[in-house]
């Protein structure tokens, strides 16, 4: 596996540097990297994102943090094929990076529709995650399937993506109508987060060849994955720290981690925040995962120096 830098295809801000890593499988993943110490934090964004939506997270984390954010199979700049996306080989591309990229443990952050890839990634490879911290998210088999169910109060987008076809049959051609238009009207709370350039990398992105089969892939097997993952949790797979954050959602985020972490939970809540809360709310979330993470990495060490006390004992 390797990885090179490149040159940005789309919209990009100070102080990232754009790589191009291979994954395996033929699938080259697209990635932004910044800064150069501390424990190494992954963002991985939802729908209907690309990196660029943590593009005002990243400096506020790249001071304490080296931070990674990648575009997952099939969307943004990242390539492979669109039939092969689905929750697992997305938790297996993210595998993949951390190795070509020699991070080693990784605080994880993910949201939204990535939640259930960065709980896979968590549970079938523990030795990769050093925490998890779960954004806006729901996940299967506790509650996502809800959200396909419009009867209920679920969201029309879910059955759409999920069914085959229908997304491109619909919305190929009006992406940025939905997004303007539809969309981040709905979904965001604060006035002038979504800016003009966040549309149009969105755009840009979600009108992408394939783009739409590959946000079909993550939904539809999250659709399919509640039994799997109602096992991994009744044998306490998620042991690594969690943090959950609610905007719009608050509390089901923390409600479902609570469920689902073999350990207790921290929780926040950003109230004025909706479903977007790295656009909308960096500067809290920056924070929130900031004291998260020290956390952690200061348990880490002190529990590497008792062991290494006991060692030399």
């Amino acid at each position: 596996m390797t990885s090179t830098s490149t040159s940005p295809a789309g919209a990009t801000t100070a102080g990232v540097v754009h790589h191009r890593v291979a994954v395996g499988g033929g699938t080259t993943l697209h990635c932004v990297t910044a800064g150069d110490h501390g424990s190494p934090v992954l963002f991985v964004h939802g729908f209907p994102e690309t990196w660029w939506t943590f593009h005002e997270l990243i400096p506020l984390l790249a001071t304490e943090h080296r931070v990674v954010a990648p575009d997952l199979r099939g969307l943004g700049d990242s390539g492979g094929d669109p039939g092969a996306t689905s929750g697992t080989a997305a938790a297996e591309d993210l595998h993949a990076l951390v190795g070509a990229l020699g991070l080693g443990p990784v605080h994880v952050l993910g949201q939204d529709v990535s939640g259930p890839v960065v709980f896979r990634l968590a549970t079938t490879h523990p030795e990769d995650v050093l925490s998890l911290t779960a954004v806006e998210t729901a996940l299967p088999g506790f509650g996502f399937e809800a959200l396909a169910d419009v009867a209920r109060g679920g969201a029309w987008h879910v059955g759409v993506i999920a069914s085959p076809g229908a997304a491109e049959l619909v919305l190929t051609g009006r992406e940025r109508r939905f997004l303007a238009e539809q969309w981040f009207p709905a979904m965001t709370r604060v006035t002038g987060a979504v800016t003009v350039e966040d549309l149009e990398e969105f755009t840009r992105a979600l009108s992408r060849p394939g783009a739409w089969r590959a946000w079909h892939g993550l939904y539809s097997s999250a659709l399919a994955e509640g039994e799997e993952f109602r096992a991994l949790v009744a044998d306490g797979a998620l042991r690594a720290p969690v943090l959950a954050v609610d905007g719009a959602s608050a509390p089901h985020t923390a409600t479902t981690m609570s469920r689902v972490s073999a350990g207790p939970v921290s929780r926040v809540a950003l109230a004025d925040a909706g479903h977007h809360v790295a656009l909308e709310a960096p500067a809290a979330l920056a924070a929130a995962v900031s004291t998260f993470t020290a956390g952690v990495d200061a348990r880490r060490s002190a529990g590497a120096a008792a062991g290494a006390r006991g060692t030399s004992a």
